[in-house]
């Protein structure tokens, strides 16, 4: 069964208020691909000259007219048994219309005028699309390289954000106001929500999890209704695929494997797009397997992939007006998680009051992970000392890194992509307003520049185990080694990664053994870290502290509370607490710092 007919229609299709364009005869084809076989596919185009302006053209498999009238019947009878699909039960309801439809066609295929195998064919697709997707726009909903789907009012075409050309108009236009505001009604009732002149702000969530930001008539938006669909990739990258794009480097990514199985504090920057979510999903698959995970958002986004996960998800009020009867915010989510005792607090974004919740948390020893809309380290600590967050500076320091992502123009093409999402910086947190920049992404040449002797959270935790800082980054780089070995190998599959990263945690060794990951590939030589120049008067200072903390709690403080409780920066704690060690005076375990009898008389 051909696609499309030999002899296109040079004139536009108009159908109840919606028209698509066909491909202009003189416009180049830059790309084109199927979405459906047989059935759709995408075609990218431009005008020819000097600075071409793609178009993204859907074109779809042609009804005869007889075909049309056969469907109209067809929707009619259905439209009246089958319920829109809820989250979950698509493929359900997918048998069940189908499955009817056979049935009607059979009973009365004749009376409503289908009897070939290819037109029932043809059917079936425009009664799923219609019935059970999303209508016209369902070829752009199914097409996987669309991120975004956005209609700014009647007469303007649909535009959509495309991964390797980025924002480009459609062949898809609503030309009747009456016919957006129904399509908006559908979408809104495919989301069990509701939408009207009374109530004409949207934002919800449809089934495929893509979530749909609306507006109804000339109430908030003078040109009329409006919609933006953010699609939702069904299977969410692991840090794997980040890898192979490049987003970050797989040092840094072993970085933060060994920050995160000691629970540190992490918050992911980056403005609307940028991929913060889509990072913060792929880092927790470091996370301990038997680690408890709490996680809150506005709408369900992450995906953990492990058992011991419990997801909280906002709630809307039903109450009319301005009453707020059974909403149930983020601020509500995250102080109810802190009676699950959660190992790990995982928050979608954080933009109001219960950002400081969540230092709370961390500063109770919870580890904590979120996102936050920032360009920059500035820009983010601003926003967490400012109201509505209200974070008090000296709480700054209980997060230990921030990251910053950005989509950017790479400097070359980058498997055929000119744009692509990299990780710009990594910041250690020493203090309020004393950063250290652990990573930098150079644009010029697209590599990760990475100083991990300037770190002071290894040296942290290498206290915390009784080890050199030598040690954690031979350790960095063995799982370095490991992650490239997946990359090379292509295992990319979510639960696949996790279920070989709890595999090292059980017993690496053997791991590292039986992939045949050499041991000399692994141990290179380490430069010697750079000495830092911390006065010894700051040094003598947290000395003090850590010695009057350690006596006021019997001589026994959870290691965390140490850099908790001590108004000073992170790496001249670091500092005294070595020296300290080394005199003899305490003693680091994984859990506490103790004093030692000999200077509990001291």
């Amino acid at each position: 069964m051909p696609l499309f007919k030999k002899e296109e229609k040079e004139e536009a299709k108009k159908d109840k208020g919606i028209k698509v364009d066909p491909v202009p005869p003189d416009y180049e084809v830059l790309q084109r691909y199927p979405v459906r076989e047989e059935f759709a596919e995408v075609v990218i185009a431009a005008k020819p000259g000097i600075v071409l302006e793609p178009q993204y053209f859907v074109k779809e498999v042609e009804l005869t007219e007889q075909e049309a009238k056969a469907l109209e019947r067809l929707k009619d009878f259905l439209a009246k048994e089958l319920e829109p699909p809820t989250v979950g039960e698509e493929q359900e309801v997918k048998k069940v219309l189908l499955n009817s439809a056979d049935k009607l066609l059979k009973k009365y295929g004749r009376g409503i005028g289908v009897v070939s195998e290819d037109s029932k064919k043809k059917l079936f697709y425009y009664l799923e699309r219609d019935l059970l997707g999303f209508g016209i726009l369902n070829v752009i909903m199914e097409d996987y390289r669309i991120e975004d789907i956005s209609c700014d009012g009647v007469n303007v075409p649909i535009y959509v954000w495309h991964r390797d050309y980025e924002s480009l108009p459609t062949n898809i236009t609503f030309t009747d106001r009456a016919v957006l505001d129904d399509f908006i009604i559908q979408l809104a009732h495919k989301a069990g929500k509701h939408i009207s002149s009374a109530f004409p702000m949207l934002d919800a969530m449809i089934y495929g999890k893509h979530r749909l930001a609306a507006t109804f008539r000339e109430e908030v938006s003078p040109r009329g209704s409006t919609f933006t669909i953010r699609k939702f990739r069904e299977k969410p990258f692991s840090i794997i695929e980040l890898l192979q794009s490049n987003v970050l480097s797989p040092d840094l990514a072993a970085y933060f494997w060994i920050l995160l199985e000691n629970k540190a504090n992490i918050m992911v920057a980056g403005a609307t797009g940028s991929g913060k979510t889509t990072l913060l999903n792929a880092l927790s698959c470091f996370i301990k397997p038997r680690m408890k995970i709490i996680t809150c958002e506005e709408t369900a986004e992450l995906n953990m992939p492990t058992d011991n996960w419990v997801r909280f998800v906002t709630r809307e009020s039903y109450g009319l007006g301005t009453a707020k009867t059974g909403e149930i915010t983020l601020y509500d989510l995250v102080r109810m998680s802190l009676r699950y005792r959660p190992d790990y607090l995982i928050v979608g974004e954080i933009r109001g009051e219960e950002a400081f919740v969540l230092f709370q948390a961390i500063a109770t020893g919870h580890g904590g992970l979120s996102t936050v809309h920032a360009e920059s380290i500035e820009t983010a600590v601003r926003r967490l000392t400012s109201p509505p967050m209200n974070i008090p500076p000296s709480h700054i320091p209980l997060l230990d890194v921030l990251c910053l992502v950005e989509r950017t123009l790479l400097p070359k093409p980058f498997k055929g992509a000119t744009f692509g999402r990299r990780m710009r910086y990594v910041w250690e947190i020493a203090d309020y307003e004393k950063y250290i920049t652990i990573a930098e992404w150079d644009p010029l040449s697209d590599i990760f520049v990475v100083e991990f002797d300037k770190s002071v959270l290894l040296d942290q935790i290498a206290l915390r185990w009784g080890k050199k800082k030598t040690d954690m980054i031979r350790e960095v780089l063995k799982r370095k080694a490991l992650l490239d070995w997946m990359v090379k190998k292509d295992v990319k599959e979510i639960n696949e990664v996790a279920r070989i990263i709890y595999s090292y945690y059980t017993d690496p060794e053997r791991l590292i053994r039986e992939l045949g990951i050499k041991v000399e590939e692994i141990y290179i030589p380490i430069p010697p870290p750079k000495p830092r120049e911390i006065p010894v008067e700051k040094i003598e200072v947290a000395i003090g502290y850590i010695l009057e903390l350690l006596k006021a709690n019997n001589g026994t403080v959870p290691y965390y509370q140490v850099f908790v409780k001590i108004p000073l920066p992170k790496d001249v704690i670091v500092e005294a607490l070595k020296q300290l060690r080394e005199e003899g005076t305490i003693l680091i375990e994984s859990m506490n710092v103790r004093l030692r009898e000999a200077a509990r008389s001291v």
